[in-house]
């Protein structure tokens, strides 16, 4: 029985108790008012006044018909675009994931495209990133407005670091934000990316790849012909090399994170962007992601060595593996050392 059922007749008790009027039964009879028991809620409907979507469903109707857990966090991740005019409707889900899902909206006249694709985040009770430090270390935390939280923000710091509601949030929102602006700075230094056009709390808003009836599949599940594989793998290793340059490392590239249409390919899910410089971890992950791209090639008949390109590339860019230059560092620190001691 809820709060309200139990009201009329638990509390009315204290009433008649500490009621002045109570030698005058009738007086207080008309004094008090009855009310009637608030229907109990359905579970659903609860959730949705808590999603607190006042007013969004006012003119934002999503042709996808989501799941009931779905819609609220779908309708309050993507209203803001529809209240930039941005999109008019959510018209599929293109792409489903653990931390993310993808889908294809209808653009607004005003953007000059057809569709636009926005990637949701899931609610954070829903995300399974795991091993995350590997990729935060040496990137600074960003805010919703894409600004860095600074190191001396105490509060901030110390809810990260407790993983508290809050600190959570914080963490999400800054995997989004290094996912957007890495787009940002990748698309316009030119490399294959989709355009970022707008971010939100929990959603980006990017270019989308496909038409009407199908989204761009992953190069995973593509089969090409040598010729044309042996140009794409080419075009790769430049968009690896790009970044490079950028002092930036994809962190999660695969057959599975790039995408082919017609002929051309775009890489795609940036949220584990990593540092080349600050990163000890940076040399490893570049090496995973070059060997996962480098076999997909190799199965297409593709004559490629990972390692030499990962040396070749390294060379080029960072000159020297952060394990080294932490082992330079242990020896310099060892000669000072004994020079203190001989004085």
């Amino acid at each position: 029985m809820s709060t309200d059922d139990t009201y009329p007749t638990k509390y009315a008790e204290y009433e008649d108790m500490f009621d002045p009027m109570q030698t005058d039964r009738q007086a207080r009879r008309q004094r008090r008012t009855r009310r009637n028991p608030t229907p109990r809620k359905e579970p659903d409907e609860a959730v949705a006044e808590l999603a607190d979507t006042t007013g969004l469903e006012a003119g934002f109707h999503p042709t996808y018909q989501a799941a009931r857990h779905e819609e609220q966090w779908l309708l309050s991740s993507l209203s803001g675009f529809y209240d930039q005019q941005l999109i008019t409707d959510v018209v599929a889900q293109v792409k489903g994931g653990k931390e993310a899902s993808v889908y294809r909206c209808l653009a607004h006249p005003l953007t000059g495209v057809e569709f636009l694709a926005a990637k949701v985040y899931r609610p954070r009770m829903y995300r399974t990133m795991r091993n995350d430090y590997v990729y935060r270390e040496g990137r600074e935390i960003l805010a919703s407005d894409g600004k860095e939280v600074k190191k001396n923000d105490s509060r901030t710091m110390r809810a990260i670091g407790k993983k508290t509601a809050f600190g959570v949030q914080v963490s999400q929102t800054s995997w989004l934000m290094h996912e957007y602006a890495t787009m940002q700075m990748l698309y316009q230094a030119g490399a294959d990316v989709p355009r970022p056009v707008e971010a939100a709390e929990n959603a980006v808003l990017m270019s989308y790849h496909g038409d009407e009836h199908m989204a761009a599949p992953t190069l995973n599940g593509v089969r090409l012909p040598l010729r044309e594989a042996t140009a794409l793998w080419g075009q790769v290793l430049y968009n690896i090399d790009l970044m490079l340059s950028l002092g930036k490392i994809h962190g999660d590239l695969s057959a599975y994170n790039i995408l082919y249409w017609e002929g051309k390919i775009t890489l795609i899910d940036f949220p584990q962007v990593t540092d080349c410089y600050n990163n000890p971890n940076a040399y490893d992950i570049l090496r995973r992601d070059i060997w996962r791209v480098g076999e997909y090639f190799q199965s297409q008949g593709v004559r490629c060595v990972p390692d030499a390109v990962l040396e070749e590339l390294w060379k080029r860019h960072v000159r020297v593996s952060p394990r080294d230059l932490l082992a330079d560092l242990s020896v310099l620190e060892a000669e000072r050392d004994e020079e203190e001691d001989s004085d």
